[in-house]
């Protein structure tokens, strides 16, 4: 039999219900937040939740009820509440929503309890819950049917509550510091900002290819054109590529441009939202991670791109063949890295950024893969972008932007050469005629939201934070 057919002892329990001439699925109820009541813990109440234990003891009981705010003790009593009502209650099941009301007394261990007067069925629940003990601890189920994680698991209840509150103070941090919060297209006609695999759609009426975004970047730097000199947009962008700890293809960026700055104005902007929300979530400057002390007091350390090859012995970073020998050395897998920053982004990420525990700068990268960023006056080859690691996580890429039109439509030319079937490229003639109305100097910041609330929850994947994470399905 299908799971998504009702069984008989399920149609029973609803026809009992209703038999009584009791909605199984009720209508709205005039409740209180239990987190007040135990605050206040005097007084006639009014509650509803959802029933997470019932201990029966002859004719009386107690029960457990939690909603979004906390969890309190009912007691119910034969004598007090009639027959009627105690037969009501003799049908109830845990998992059950139902609205409350009585009076708050205190048991004789001094647990705050609701001697209950009246209730009401609000919903019927005809499954049963994960074993309370013990919790819901398989992963497939608790990503799969996330409203049972949050049900049974009050930790990962407050993961997304703490999720929610970074959000807010991000958004009143920019906010202070004369940021204006926009939004951008999600579908863009063609493939621009970083270098991923896109999702492509198509739009019907103008039969038309689109491409889900995989950055917000180029259309908020139009936005600096326009004379909106300090923008910001906490975006949903999508990557076609692997699902692993650290990626889903569905994620959360935030991304910020502000006029007249650069990469190091970038760096301290970082230093400061990070900082600011660390310290009103925990009220200092450092956690706990995975077992590992964080500390983000200032000042982070920097180390630059180029010095980090010399340090693990590779003296000419663009020499593939002495990169090559380095990756034999460290037993990694080589074959499908056809260039030498295919080979040197492999041992970066095997070898080296593990390694960035504390906060850490990694400053100066090639142009070559860093298109839209602005080079060294002095170093052309190199330019002004930062990558920011925290336990071993890239969790912001920022850079003092490129405005020159020329040298932008140059890079965008290169991009297209080495474009491949699967991640197209595209010059951007718009984004070009946008420049060349005249982009002012500015510093570019993207940070991922979904990393950032891992650290901040100590959490090791990023499906743990992500409500509903992209599964394969279930065949």
């Amino acid at each position: 039999m299908s799971e998504n057919i009702i069984s008989q002892e399920q149609k029973r329990k609803i026809d009992w219900w209703k038999e009584k001439g009791i909605e199984p699925y009720g209508r709205k109820f005039l409740k209180q937040d239990i987190y007040q009541i135990l605050e206040n813990q005097t007084g006639e109440v009014s509650i509803a939740g959802r029933i997470m234990g019932i201990r029966k003891h002859g004719k009386a009981a107690f029960c457990d009820i939690s909603d979004a705010s906390g969890k309190i003790q009912a007691y119910l009593k034969k004598d007090i509440i009639g027959e009627p009502l105690w037969e009501n209650f003799k049908n109830l099941d845990i998992g059950d929503i139902v609205g409350i009301q009585g009076e708050l007394f205190k048991t004789h261990t001094e647990q705050l309890t609701i001697l209950i007067k009246n209730f009401i069925l609000l919903s019927k629940n005809l499954r049963s819950l994960p074993e309370k003990w013990h919790g819901l601890k398989d992963i497939e189920i608790r990503y799969r049917k996330r409203y049972l994680d949050l049900i049974m698991n009050h930790d990962v209840k407050n993961i997304f509550i703490t999720r929610t509150k970074i959000l807010s103070l991000i958004r009143e941090f920019l906010n202070n510091k004369n940021f204006i919060e926009v939004e951008t297209p999600m579908m863009h006609p063609i493939v621009g900002g970083a270098q991923a695999k896109p999702f492509i759609t198509h739009h019907n009426a103008l039969d038309i290819d689109l491409y889900l975004r995989i950055a917000p970047e180029l259309y908020l730097k139009r936005l600096l054109v326009g004379g909106m000199e300090n923008v910001y947009e906490i975006n949903r962008s999508f990557r076609n590529e692997g699902i692993s700890t650290l990626h889903n293809p569905e994620f959360t960026m935030l991304e910020a441009y502000s006029a007249y700055k650069d990469c190091e104005e970038m760096i301290n902007l970082t230093e400061e939202i990070l900082i600011y929300i660390i310290e009103k979530i925990y009220g200092k400057t450092e956690f706990i991670y995975q077992e590992k002390n964080i500390n983000f007091q200032k000042p982070w350390k920097r180390i630059l791109w180029t010095d980090i090859w010399k340090e693990i012995g590779i003296n000419q970073w663009d020499n593939y063949q002495e990169v090559k020998n380095k990756a034999i050395e460290y037993h990694l897998e080589i074959e499908g890295n056809e260039n030498v920053y295919d080979l040197l982004d492999l041992i970066f990420s095997k070898k080296i950024q593990t390694q960035f525990i504390q906060p850490t700068f990694v400053i100066g990268y090639p142009k070559e893969i860093s298109p839209l960023a602005k080079s060294y006056k002095d170093n052309p080859d190199i330019t002004e972008r930062f990558e920011l690691y925290i336990s071993g996580l890239e969790v912001a890429n920022a850079y003092s932007e490129l405005n020159d039109p020329v040298e932008q439509e140059k890079r965008f030319q290169e991009e297209v050469k080495k474009a491949t079937p699967d991640r197209p490229k595209t010059v951007d003639q718009d984004y070009i005629e946008t420049l060349e109305y005249g982009m002012p100097p500015a510093g570019g910041l993207g940070i991922g939201i979904d990393r950032m609330v891992m650290l901040l929850t100590n959490s090791s994947s990023i499906r743990d934070v992500i409500l509903f994470p992209l599964l394969k399905q279930k065949t």
